[in-house]
């Protein structure tokens, strides 16, 4: 008979059933039966034990990522890619997490930032019918799964919060079955799910706000961009909730993505946010040039370090073959639609004749993207791709780019592709890398390698200023005085009227600066259920 000790615990039953017992395996085979269990088999494919005693919730996260399918687009080791705990840094340092576990906000933001779509609610903003209706949802399909977070105290067992997913429904018992990521303490047991509901309907005292559950969705089908990644091309380049967790209707972005990466991203979330609207209120703007000036003159120093260009890189053929897979193809194709919708609405021509100008108060900002900066850039762009496909997610700083350049090629009779190519060294030796570069339907000409063809080339402050400024919150404008230049303003950035992908961008790219504003000012666990997009 099991000791109760440091190896493993023996589980408090009841109220717990055991999976592996009589009682559990009947409970489990009535539940197939009645087609609560669609979940089930997704999930245990992708089983995991959280790896440190406070990775509850890290855990939980990662096994259900990877049962929904959701690519990373970044390297775990070697050339896989893999959900796992030590990817999931991007809303919190892990060593706090070791430390002290992640709290609800910051999980809804990792999740977020991994590709899933997210709705959350506390328990006072809910109810356990409205919590049976969703384990019901997730129970009899598989493209969506519940994170529980609740108190162990509740079900006698050690420990306070914890986060695991819900495997299954039993709805003749009213049961439902926790698959607990702390194997080494607790195996898979069935709790009721009334008691469920009161583990989850207490106080978190690390926040003092009440426990709930988070909705986080995502569609069946997936527009997969396996290999893209974020580069660093910037200008210029529980606690005690459940989570509803599925796939995006496609991956989270194309072109541009935000990053909290860089410590600067909290004072320019600030800028975007708050400072923009006071300066556009304070300022006697008259034409759609001064909103612009207003902007672009006092964009913070690391404001590059924001935005960054989702770039796709892969490793050069040592045969020096120019193919390209069709699944390379299809991706570089919608990229570059969304780039002409970018370049065909009245915002980015205002944008373009703006930076144009000679007098434009930001050159000294955008400054790194001018052409003969590029071959700089491409390198960066090279040495992160190496690490990339290296399995090292760090900096490049270890890479050493020997060569670059920029050039076409056409296959086939397709259209030229362009291509950043690189050679990259490091200790170990050197690695040829090509990052596809999505181009305007006006630049279909073969680019050399010389400084003096970099112009047009994506990605261009143009391009990224037009996307973001579009990415602004809605109120950013209010403070306008003039209101036939207000209205003129409203006409640009509205997202109503722009072709879907290029919507879809935009208002992927709003809702990330909305969660980020929302980290920085410690918000997110207050209002878990405002719309993000």
């Amino acid at each position: 008979m099991a000791m109760a000790g440091l190896y493993r615990r023996i589980l408090p039953s009841p109220p717990a059933i055991d999976f592996a017992s009589s009682e559990g395996k009947q409970l489990f085979l009535e539940s197939i039966q009645s087609g609560t269990m669609e979940g089930f088999f997704k999930l245990i494919s992708y089983f995991q034990t959280q790896s440190e005693p406070a990775y509850c919730g890290l855990a939980s996260l990662a096994m259900v990522l990877n049962a929904l399918s959701i690519d990373p687009g970044r390297k775990w080791k070697g050339p896989w890619r893999w959900f796992d705990e030590s990817m999931l840094d991007c809303c919190e340092p892990l060593e706090k997490v070791k430390a002290t576990g992640i709290s609800f906000g910051k999980l809804v933001c990792l999740a977020h930032c991994a590709g899933a779509k997210v709705e959350a609610f506390r328990t006072n903003q809910s109810t356990i019918n409205d919590f049976r209706k969703y384990i019901m949802a997730c129970s009899t399909s598989d493209n969506c799964h519940v994170i529980s977070s609740y108190h162990r105290g509740t079900f006698k067992q050690t420990g306070t919060g914890h986060f695991s997913p819900i495997g299954g429904y039993h709805a003749g018992k009213d049961m439902a079955l926790i698959l607990d990521v702390a194997r080494f303490k607790y195996p898979p047991h069935w709790v009721p799910l009334k008691l469920l509901w009161e583990a989850m309907n207490t106080v978190d005292e690390a926040s003092g706000r009440p426990r709930g559950y988070v909705l986080m969705y995502a569609s069946a089908s997936e527009t997969s961009i396996a290999l893209s990644q974020p580069f660093g091309l910037f200008f210029p380049s529980w606690k005690q909730l459940f989570m509803l967790i599925s796939r995006l209707h496609r991956a989270p972005a194309l072109l541009y993505t935000l990053s909290c990466k860089h410590e600067s991203w909290v004072s320019i979330a600030k800028f975007l946010v708050d400072d923009v609207p006071c300066l556009l209120k304070s300022e006697d703007v008259k034409d759609i040039r001064n909103v612009l000036s207003v902007i672009l003159s006092s964009l913070p120093t690391h404001f590059r370090e924001f935005i960054k260009w989702v770039a796709e890189v892969r490793t050069r053929e040592e045969d020096g073959s120019q193919s390209l897979s069709q699944e390379e193809k299809e991706r570089l194709a919608i990229k570059e639609e969304v780039l002409k919708q970018v370049q065909e609405i009245s915002l980015y021509k205002h944008v373009t004749e703006f930076l144009s100008s000679e007098k434009s108060c930001c050159k000294t900002i955008l400054g790194t993207e001018n052409e003969e900066n590029f071959p700089e850039i491409a390198a960066h762009v090279c040495c992160q791709g190496a690490g990339l496909l290296s399995g090292i997610s760090g900096s490049s700083q270890q890479f050493c780019c020997q060569a670059t350049c920029v050039k076409c090629f056409k296959v086939n009779g397709d259209k030229p592709v362009t291509v950043v190519s690189g050679t990259v060294v490091n200790g170990s030796g050197q690695q040829g890398v090509e990052v596809l570069v999505p181009s305007s339907q006006s630049e279909l000409s073969c680019w050399g390698c010389g400084p003096s063809n970099y112009v047009g080339m994506y990605p261009a402050s143009n391009d990224i200023l037009t996307a973001l400024l579009l990415a602004l919150p809605p109120e950013t404008w209010s403070g306008i005085k003039e209101e036939k230049l207000l209205q003129e303003v409203h006409g640009l950035v509205s997202t109503e009227n722009l072709p879907t992908l290029l919507q879809e961008e935009v208002l992927h790219l709003r809702g990330q600066l909305q969660l980020l504003k929302r980290c920085k000012d410690n918000k997110v666990e207050e209002d878990l259920g405002a719309p993000l997009f």
